[in-house]
């Protein structure tokens, strides 16, 4: 039997495709779990926008692709393979054991971690950063890292508590923006405000009993501004929202009784980047 490890000579690829039994792909379906991760320093990224990101950032380690898939994505392939990144074959079930979707797409990144602990060195001189406090569903993890990144916020900061940025359902809602901004996890609350602040960052919180219309807000959200989305269950706790520099509110005209935290996180961090970019 063939060894799938071992490169077909003159070609750097194997003599056949890796499968879910070949360790380097066990390895790699560890990851799924964040303890895993964290031991690893690794995390995986699946699809083509997060691959490219991945390849183009220097985060990509390997590439691991479905022979259907060395077609579909040849581009990727040979940016991965000029940039001196392993491409590794797979079979389809191997994929699947890197995918967490019903449809793999056929092509995963094996990625060093890019996310940041609140002890590595500061983001400069923001002026607009998000922050996810506590969030617990990777979705909206990955989506208010997305909308971050299109409305040109200098970070993404996310506190204690909240789910692992780098979980793979993060990783592909943030459509490869991870990859292209700053992300700060483990943030704890009780220091939140000070962090902001000596950053020379107002604080404010976006809640439904603000005192301040976001839409009557230009004057305020002209300063460098650090805007904090509550948890989807429970929201921005009160110490927190006490803590905050402004309370801010949406106005709802229709029946709704509230927005989603990513509808939320456009609306205030599209209104910062606005006034800012006016006055700038």
């Amino acid at each position: 039997m063939t060894n799938p490890d071992r490169p077909e000579e003159g070609t750097g690829r194997p003599a056949e495709p890796f499968t879910e039994r070949t360790p380097r792909v066990v390895s790699a379906s560890k990851l799924h779990r964040a303890a895993a991760r964290r031991k690893a320093g690794r995390f995986l990224a699946e699809g083509a926008n997060s691959v490219e990101a991945a390849l183009t950032s220097g985060a990509a380690a390997e590439v691991f692709c479905t022979e259907d898939a060395l077609e579909r994505f040849a581009g990727l392939v040979a940016s991965a393979s000029a940039a001196g990144v392993t491409v590794s074959v797979v079979t389809d079930r191997a994929v699947r054991s890197l995918s967490d979707t019903v449809s793999p797409t056929g092509i995963v990144a094996l990625c060093r971690s890019v996310v940041r602990d609140p002890a590595a060195p500061g983001e400069g001189a923001p002026r607009l950063v998000a922050v996810g406090q506590a969030l617990a569903e990777p979705g909206n993890v990955g989506t208010l890292i997305r909308v971050s990144d299109a409305l040109g916020a200098d970070a993404v900061w996310l506190t204690e508590g909240g789910v692992d940025p780098e979980n793979t359902k993060a990783v592909r809602a943030s459509a490869g923006s991870l990859f292209h901004l700053p992300v700060v996890r483990g943030i704890a609350e009780a220091g939140l405000v000070s962090r902001a602040h000596a950053l020379g960052l107002q604080v404010a919180v976006a809640t439904a009993h603000g005192e301040v219309d976001v839409e009557r807000a230009d004057d305020l959200l002209a300063r460098p501004t650090a805007w904090v989305f509550g948890n989807e269950a429970h929201g921005v706790p009160a110490p927190l929202v006490d803590a905050a520099d402004l309370r801010v509110r949406i106005p709802i005209r229709g029946r709704a009784e509230s927005l989603n935290i990513v509808t939320a996180a456009s609306i205030c961090l599209h209104t910062s980047a606005r006034v800012q970019a006016a006055r700038s």
